[in-house]
């Protein structure tokens, strides 16, 4: 009987996803999927459902989501200066692609230093341009993963 699809990904990651290759890999993965909650939650917020309609708010004051981001890379950066085995921890890797999703989403208003997040000029092709960029880092991270991954989907069963 052969082992379950989960347990045969597991194996194929740990034999083609080395220790230099988990490291970026975890980091695309936390840039596409924190990139894409975030464009939703926005989206949704803007539209104004949710407790926090229009986004977070602080003392009165409009807090913009790079903000974390940029809070997130600043605590990577500075454990990255640290000896020891922290730097090497996946979290730390999510954190800095997390970080960098944050930032980059709001990218044009740190450009500009205009609220223009909503304004319609290149907001989609912004958006299809970083989607493609981190669907391109997680294939590119790991290809060799990948194309066990894809052997292990079409395999028949039995």
């Amino acid at each position: 009987m052969r082992a379950p699809l989960t347990t045969r990904l597991r194996a194929a990651y740990d034999k083609h996803v080395g220790p230099a290759e988990r490291p970026p890999l975890v980091a695309w993965l936390g840039f596409g999927v924190t990139f894409g909650i975030t464009r939703a939650v926005t989206t949704w917020l803007h539209d104004g459902h949710g407790p926090a309609a229009g986004g977070m708010v602080v003392g009165g004051r409009h807090l913009h989501h790079y903000n974390i981001g940029i809070l997130l890379l600043a605590l990577v950066g500075g454990v990255g200066l640290r000896p020891g085995p922290l730097r090497d921890r996946p979290v730390m890797a999510a954190a800095y692609g997390t970080g960098s999703a944050l930032i980059v989403d709001e990218a044009a208003l740190l450009v500009d230093l205009q609220d223009v997040y909503w304004a319609n000029d290149g907001r989609k092709s912004v958006d299809a341009a970083v989607g493609v960029i981190a669907l391109g880092g997680v294939f590119f991270a790991a290809v060799p993963f990948w194309r066990a991954v894809a052997r292990e989907l079409t395999r028949p069963s039995g």
